[in-house]
């Protein structure tokens, strides 16, 4: 189970990054790196019938995960979360293959596990042992507890109005917690003033390599959980849109392996109208996402006014032929409860946006009934228990 990785490379110029060493962005663009494997080499030992017999987990992916040596593949459990029918909520609006891919499954209850688990174990494996983390709650909780599992120190930095249990996580895996006014963005700004005064290594969204690695498999798995055959349309909250741009990469690193053929399911970007960058740029057709002043929204992970991947985000949307709606705080109350009370699934307020998101462009014609949709919940809504009912009133 040897690691395929060769290289990094910037998506914008095409440089390329030495991958044994620590590595951010590319300065040049202002662009997140990706990583690049040898997939001719990868397929020499994952192959549909290994994967299958490998144990559970994220790590059964290895050759095309980015950690060279067994010992640092850290794990809490992480990853092969469920794929449910949603028959209740679909018979009701006449879908009739609507699923939810339930990432609360996860450490910590939330898709963050995945990212900030390769992320700590590729900063481990090239000598790392020190990291600061801007969040909007559940990244900070991750890669407390990830940091708390390889021994390491960890800085994390969050809106101080961000959820009580994300905040009190922190502080139970032993990582120093530093609460900041303002939106994640400015949590970020300080985060970083800090990393280069104390020289701790950054995990930003985007701002390293492999939190996109880990959140690649949630593709892989997808591809997996649908027999090889992808959906037609997934719908994605998306704050910093790691998950989004990662399960695109790993459709075309599966196309390239030859495990599926050229389908791609029409990614839809879901995002809060109190803070919506993604959303506005793609209607305007723009390249860039424009800063998006004064987000606010109950759905915490989607207070992301800045994305640093905005250019990856867009084009992974509209290479699909996809889309980017916006909902409502009331809208995603609303479709919380349906989810919960239909499904028996507590979503968090970002996985209800999906859900909201397509009961409108249900509206629209945008889907048709007979098409396979998933919906992404990508964490528990326990979480929100205070964040929600103090931001509704």
């Amino acid at each position: 189970m040897d690691s395929a990785l060769t290289h990094l490379e910037c998506p914008e110029c095409g440089k390329q990054f030495d991958a044994d060493l620590a590595q951010t962005f590319c300065e040049d663009c202002k662009s997140p790196l990706e990583a690049r494997y040898d997939l001719d080499k990868a397929r020499l030992s994952l192959d549909l019938k290994t994967v299958s017999a490998r144990p559970r987990g994220l790590w059964r992916w290895a050759e095309i995960l980015p950690v060279r040596l067994e010992k640092h593949r850290l794990t809490l459990g992480e990853g092969d979360t469920p794929l449910l029918p949603a028959a209740r909520l679909g018979k009701a609006s006449d879908f009739k293959n609507l699923y939810i891919k339930d990432e609360s499954a996860n450490p910590t209850a939330s898709f963050k596990a995945r990212g900030l688990v390769m992320a700590v174990a590729k900063a481990i494996e090239l000598g790392i042992k020190e990291f600061v983390i801007p969040t909007a709650g559940n990244a900070g909780g991750a890669l407390a507890a990830y940091a708390a599992r390889a021994k390491a120190a960890a800085h994390v930095f969050m809106p101080k109005d961000a959820p009580l249990a994300n905040q009190l996580e922190v502080k139970a895996f032993g990582a120093d917690l530093v609460l900041v006014d303002g939106l994640i963005s400015d949590a970020g700004k300080l985060a970083a003033e800090e990393s280069k005064k104390h020289g701790w290594f950054d995990v930003s969204t985007f701002k390293e390599p492999y939190r996109l690695e880990g959140k690649k498999t949630m593709g892989l798995e997808l591809a997996g959980q649908f027999n090889w055959n992808l959906p037609d349309v997934i719908f994605y909250p998306t704050g910093g849109g790691t998950g989004l741009v990662g399960m695109w990469k790993a459709f075309d690193e599966l196309e390239k392996m030859g495990w599926i053929n050229s389908k791609r399911p029409r990614m839809v970007s879901v995002q809060a109208e109190g803070c919506a960058p993604i959303v506005r740029a793609f209607e305007q057709g723009s390249e860039r996402a424009e800063f998006w002043n004064g987000g606010e929204t109950i759905a915490a992970g989607l207070r992301v006014p800045g994305p640093f991947a905005d250019r990856q985000i867009l084009r992974a949307i509209r290479q699909s032929k996809g889309a980017a709606m916006a909902v409502s705080d009331a809208e995603i109350v609303i479709a919380q409860k349906e989810i919960a009370s239909n499904e028996g699934i507590f979503a968090c307020p970002e996985g209800a946006a999906a859900w909201a998101a397509l009961k409108k462009m249900q509206k629209q014609g945008w889907v048709k009934p007979e098409e396979q949709i998933v919906l992404f919940n990508t964490g528990s809504g326990l979480k929100y228990l205070c964040f929600s009912s103090k931001h509704t009133g």
